[in-house]
């Protein structure tokens, strides 16, 4: 399926259930996991704002391993409750840092980057399949409206895994 251009609603909740719709148009049909992530980072990349880093870290046995991602080269592997994206993995929660440079053990895939929201993807059982890694350069630019709406991004692509 080509891209379409989408214009979003200014307003965040109905950005992300429009946002959510438009992940769900590129991946319902598709079972292969890597073309879902794939196909859902880059829609992250082109509908959200002031970003510089989006991806997917999945789970590897002791480590996150890099999955597709749209931004600079990034770290291939993060070890078990290290920087951001190993903290939500260990604590099963989303990690919402308004200044990375506060946050000791930052692991940066940009060293552009200044907030960043990393939501672990968990299924039914509670376990982290991944976590999806997002960075801006700019501080304090994420909020609870973007956990909410991006937890909710993941609770459908964590019904992708097979």
């Amino acid at each position: 399926m080509a891209y379409v251009q989408v214009e979003y609603p200014k307003e965040k909740k109905a950005f992300y259930e429009m946002l959510i719709e438009e992940v769900k148009t590129y991946t319902k049909e598709e079972t292969d996991l890597v073309a879902v992530l794939a196909n859902t980072s880059s829609v992250l990349q082109i509908a959200l704002e002031h970003i510089n880093w989006v991806g997917f870290y999945l789970v590897g046995g002791t480590e996150l391993v890099l999955g597709p991602f749209q931004g600079k080269p990034a770290v291939s592997r993060i070890g078990y409750a290290l920087g951001v994206c190993g903290s939500a993995w260990a604590n099963k929660k989303t990690q919402l840092v308004g200044n990375v440079h506060c946050f000791v053990g930052h692991i940066a895939c940009d060293c552009n980057s200044n907030s960043e929201i990393v939501v672990p993807v968990l299924n039914e059982e509670g376990v982290v399949l991944a976590v999806l890694d997002i960075d801006s350069p700019m501080m304090e630019r994420f909020d609870e409206v973007d956990q909410i709406g991006l937890e909710a991004l993941a609770a459908y692509l964590a019904t992708k895994w097979k």
